[in-house]
């Protein structure tokens, strides 16, 4: 068989072109039926756009539904910077600037960030690629164009407020024992049922700890998913709203594009609505949980009766004082603020939980259940030793310890025991 040779330039296969590796970004700006579908629309016209053209190599579509322009929290949108940063694309096109961000200061963050990525992108609106000669120039005014349309945007929705208040309509509550509907606000049966028990409570005498533990056990939670604690608890029943008054603008937006909220103390018109919604208390009640909130204010910054046990648990080891922790749905429990602040490799204490401590200290004091106050009367300070066991220093200067078993303090469960 006859060989065949050619000549070949291998500098020229080298050099032959690549596809581009191009995506595409899209967002909306509100969770509307109508919005969702014009993202769904932005989605299949970009994925068709860029597959069909030569020379292209399609990345993909990332896409957000967010809620404004001003803020970065936009996942898809991270993603992408993710992906230009390791090098995976070449071109992104968006629609317009303001689908980058109506901040100019974060719309040339993010393009000069592409651009030390080698990374184009074009706005298809304005007819922009970024890795032209004057695209950082004319992205500079048009950036400064979005942001002086964000602010319009808000100065309109500030009016539109404005006028909700000028009439006693409610902008936005968020508050338990209420659901907000047309601007108006209507009771929620279950949620008001448990403030007023946390009001007939709150005036026999309960701590702010009674009313979290009342809460807690009936299951309720806060507008987000969180618990409620006692100190919330009470603030909600000192609030107007409860006694079905409203006052109007507390706080106020100072900032259309840093968003920042600051509460209101005369920079903006206040209005009070008497009558404005129905009352979860009667007027009497809620006039009598405000003189209790006073009464107890007035006995000082640090009320003892709310948390028997504060300032008297003393760790044995560092001789910091012990604290009274909450979180999510761990039992209430008690640790050392040097642990707390610096952590295990400064102090290692153990942590107690309060339902662990009470019976103890119950029956230390010889008493069938805990009581605060004689608690509060009779003992100066419990030392957390080592090994588990617990120093009650009594102000008479006797001095009893009882050993007290280890208990996983964030899931309740029964932990390796304590050597004695």
């Amino acid at each position: 068989m006859e060989r065949t040779i050619k000549r070949v330039n291998m500098a020229a296969v080298q050099q032959a072109p690549t596809a581009k590796r191009v995506a595409a970004y899209a967002r909306v700006s509100c969770g509307r039926d109508a919005m969702l579908h014009s993202l769904s629309a932005q989605v299949s016209y970009y994925s068709a756009l860029i597959q069909k053209t030569p020379g292209w190599e399609y990345v993909g579509v990332y896409a957000d539904e967010a809620l404004s322009g001003t803020k970065d929290t936009r996942g898809e949108f991270q993603k992408l910077l993710a992906d230009c940063r390791v090098g995976k694309i070449d071109l992104v096109i968006t629609k317009s600037i303001s689908r980058f961000a109506r901040n100019t200061v974060t719309t040339l963050q993010t393009v000069r960030e592409f651009r030390q990525a080698g990374v184009d992108v074009y706005f298809e609106e304005q007819n922009i690629h970024t890795l032209g000669e004057e695209g950082e120039f004319v992205l500079t005014l048009l950036a400064a164009y979005a942001e002086e349309e964000a602010r319009s945007v808000s100065e309109n929705i500030r009016w539109h407020v404005q006028s909700n208040f000028r009439q006693g309509l409610a902008w936005s509550v968020e508050m338990f024992g209420y659901r907000q509907k047309n601007s108006r606000l209507e009771i929620v049966p279950e949620e008001a049922e448990l403030l007023r028990m946390a009001a007939k409570m709150y005036l026999d005498g309960a701590n702010p700890l009674d009313l979290e533990r009342a809460f807690a056990e009936a299951g309720a939670v806060g507008r987000r998913g969180g618990r409620l604690t006692g100190d919330h608890i009470v603030k909600l029943l000192c609030n107007e709203k409860i006694a079905g008054d409203m006052v109007l603008q507390k706080t106020f937006v100072d900032d259309p594009i840093a968003k920042n909220n600051r509460k209101n103390t005369g920079e903006r018109p206040q209005y009070y609505v008497e009558g404005s919604h129905k009352a979860i208390l009667d007027r009497e009640t809620y006039e009598k949980v405000l003189e209790e909130y006073a009464r107890r204010k007035a006995e000082g910054p640090r009320r003892h009766g709310d948390y028997p046990f504060c300032s008297r648990i003393v760790c044995g080891k560092c001789g910091g004082k012990y604290v009274h922790r909450l979180r999510g749905d761990a039992p209430y429990a008690w640790l050392c603020s040097t642990y707390n602040k610096k952590g295990k490799a400064v102090c290692d204490a153990r942590i107690i939980q309060e339902r662990v401590l009470e019976p103890i200290t119950a029956e230390v004091m010889g008493l069938p259940e805990f009581d605060g106050a004689v608690f509060r009367a009779k003992i100066k300070e419990i030392q957390v030793q080592d090994n588990c066991i617990l120093s009650f220093v009594f102000f008479d200067g006797r001095i009893i310890e009882r050993s007290w078993e280890n208990l996983d303090c964030r899931y309740g469960r029964r932990a390796k025991s304590c050597q004695q």
